[in-house]
């Protein structure tokens, strides 16, 4: 355990905080087919900044996605996603450049706005139909790339590409889970170019991935197609709520 602890450079309550959080959010990846990402980002922000989470939380989405990866690849809209994941790798430096650049409180104010704004706006249903174009499928991914390198989220911007794009719900989450498994293999480039990509950020990821793997299978098992209207609304509040009480506790700190 003290092992453990010392790669992963946390202490001994972060470290099982951490973990509990990661499983938690795994369970919701597996029944909804997203936020991993944000919710560990709008908890775990409290212990660790977002430049020390984006690189675990590449290893925590590659693990869930490699679980999930099947009925996606087999379901989704390849090229569409292809596009958003190529267009993607020009927003991945430019958030990163970002968030290494600010001061870290200003770096978890924005993370958390981000994710506020987002879960927002998907929960209000907002539809944003110029983006069912060439352009708008290249400028989703730009953007996706942008708010991946700051908040680790781009997910969540791609759900409005695919909303716009007016495709069934099966296709929807499958296109989500094989551009996440796809955007997290390019977006190493990136992360080690810009040095963010180090060895407390690989140990926390490969550490907990594990937790991450048990909530996303137990997530899986959760899902009934009799409440799939309502898993995505309950996490979009769950992920406000948590966001918006990370963001008060920041500006109180």
């Amino acid at each position: 355990m003290e092992w453990i602890l010392a790669t992963t450079d946390l202490t001994q309550n972060e470290f099982l905080v951490v973990g509990a959080l990661a499983m938690l959010a795994g369970v919701v990846r597996g029944f909804s087919g997203f936020a991993l990402s944000a919710m560990v980002m709008a908890t775990a922000i409290v212990i660790l900044p977002p430049v020390e989470l984006i690189p675990m939380l590449w290893w925590l989405e590659m693990s869930a996605s490699i679980l999930m990866l099947k009925n996606g690849w087999a379901e989704a809209d390849r090229p569409m996603t292809y596009g958003l994941v190529i267009a993607a790798l020009i927003g991945w430096p430019l958030g990163l450049w970002l968030t290494v650049s600010i001061p870290v409180d200003a770096s978890k104010t924005l993370a958390l706005s981000i994710i506020v704004v987002l879960a927002a706006s998907q929960l209000a249903k907002i539809r944003l139909d110029f983006l069912a174009s060439k352009a708008g499928l290249y400028g989703t991914g730009i953007a996706a790339g942008f708010v991946s390198g700051v908040a680790h989220v781009g997910g969540m911007v791609v759900a409005f590409y695919v909303l716009a794009a007016d495709k069934p719900a099966a296709v929807m989450r499958a296109s989500l889970v094989l551009y996440l498994f796809l955007g997290s293999a390019t977006s190493m480039i990136a992360l080690l170019a810009f040095g963010v990509m180090d060895f407390s950020g690989a140990s926390r990821g490969l550490v907990f991935a594990i937790p991450t793997m048990i909530g996303v299978f137990l997530g899986q098992q959760l899902f009934t197609e009799r409440l799939a209207p309502y898993y995505r609304p309950f996490c979009l509040i769950l992920l406000i709520g948590l966001a918006l009480l990370g963001l008060i506790r920041t500006q109180l700190s």
